[in-house]
């Protein structure tokens, strides 16, 4: 009788202790994405506990992904007891997109980047693509970059580029034109150590060609300049943003590091040079999104005219022109309040304000340039976003920008994307 009460009691205490388990996964709702790629990436496998806070884990990643426009879970019970499963319901997005920036050069004349990227190749969440620039000069790139192409951590990215642009060059208070050409190659390993942390590492094999054009000349400063130059690049990312369409809530760090070294000797020395980008986002009600980056900067190659950080209209200070100054250090603060202003199915409008400011190191100089009234720059100003839901990045922008600090430009910048 003591036997028989007390495996009652064991199979009381093994019945209230057992945990619920994981029968299937099931995706549903995705076309062009492939469900094996979905439970590639996933955490959460059959046979597994069901555990509610891995499972949001993989919703949020899938959130980020480009394929898709939105995903949510249910969980259901399985024919066996105490086991369930999970359903994965994907919005997809449409990922065959161009992209299109247009603006004007600081000699007023017409500049234009068109692409085209495929963002779900073989319904893998591969992307691949690539631009035209016409920038006084042809400009074109090609890009491929594959995340998870060995596993759910470890892919792999490949660049080429051939950029050439009108750049300016400053020395001894004057400044010159030069043609500028960058040919790159570029090889990087791609590695998600969890879900809110990320390497990339690799080598970037360059060519760069400056080609004097016109205004001050020195001596000191060549007129023509050839280098071949191997870069070593890092990137750590940290990411706990969360997606809801249009909306993004939460902290994300960039921080790239590279060490750049001429591949024949005589030439120019070796630098390093790095900067991290970082970013906050606040939700505010249903319609409001505070948007914030901040951007350190910093090169070892104090000394050169042709200097690394640039001030840009598509990169940092909307309104300030195309490539008006350079500096071997920045401090860059973009700051923006976006509130929907309109909203239906697929559709969505956008306003928003800013306040784009910055400060740069001049080469040559030191870091008391920050606090230098000459190379301070603040533009606020305003814009539109007009949104398509289910389309990735499918975001049409118009910002103007009108500077308060002396010597200030305005105008107007269009681009596709958020402008971070």
């Amino acid at each position: 009788m003591k036997r028989i009460i007390i495996l009652f009691l064991l199979s009381i205490c093994y019945s209230g202790y057992s945990q619920n388990k994981v029968a299937d996964i099931k995706v549903q709702g995705n076309k062009k994405l492939k469900s094996s790629f979905v439970k590639k990436i996933s955490n959460i496998k059959p046979g597994v506990v069901l555990d509610s806070t891995v499972i949001e884990e993989d919703i949020r990643l899938l959130k980020r992904l480009p394929s898709i426009a939105h995903a949510y879970y249910q969980v259901f019970p399985a024919e066996e007891p105490n086991e369930y499963n999970v359903f994965y319901n994907i919005e997809e997005n449409f990922t065959i997109i161009p992209s299109a920036n247009v603006y004007t050069t600081n000699d007023d004349e017409f500049a234009y980047r068109l692409g085209l990227y495929e963002f779900n190749l073989f319904g893998q969440n591969i992307t691949f693509g690539g631009f035209y620039q016409k920038d006084i000069y042809d400009s074109y790139a090609i890009n491929l970059r594959a995340p998870y192409l060995f596993s759910r951590n470890l892919g792999l990215a490949i660049n080429f580029q051939n950029l050439t642009t009108q750049e300016p060059v400053f020395f001894d208070n004057t400044t010159a034109n030069y043609r500028y050409n960058n040919e790159s190659f570029e090889v990087l390993g791609l590695y998600q150590i969890n879900f809110t942390n990320r390497i990339e590492a690799g080598l970037n094999f360059f060519t760069e060609d400056y080609k004097y054009k016109s205004g001050a000349t020195n001596p000191n400063v060549p007129q023509d300049l050839e280098v071949k130059k191997m870069l070593y690049k890092v990137i750590y990312e940290y990411n706990n943003l969360n997606y809801d369409y249009q909306y993004v809530e939460g902290f994300r760090s960039i921080f790239n590091f590279q060490y750049v070294h001429a591949r024949e000797d005589g030439q120019l020395p070796d630098f390093l040079i790095g900067w991290n980008d970082f970013q906050y986002f606040k939700r505010f009600g249903k319609r409001g999104n505070w948007a914030n980056r901040l951007r350190l900067g910093l090169a070892t190659n104090n000394d050169t005219p042709f200097a690394p950080f640039a001030v840009d209209n598509n990169l940092n200070i909307r309104g300030v022109g195309n490539l008006i100054d350079r500096g071997t250090a920045a401090i860059v603060l973009n700051t923006e309040y976006r509130y929907t202003l309109y909203e239906k199915g697929w559709f969505s409008l956008q306003g928003n304000a800013f306040v784009d400011a910055g400060s740069w190191r001049n080469p040559g100089g030191d870091l008391g340039d920050f606090a230098d009234s000459q190379n301070l720059r603040v533009y606020p100003g305003l814009g539109l976003r007009f949104i398509h839901k289910k389309i990735f990045n499918a975001i049409f922008r118009i910002d103007y920008g009108v500077g308060i600090t002396p010597d200030s430009t305005q105008g107007l910048v269009f681009g596709i994307g958020q402008y971070f």
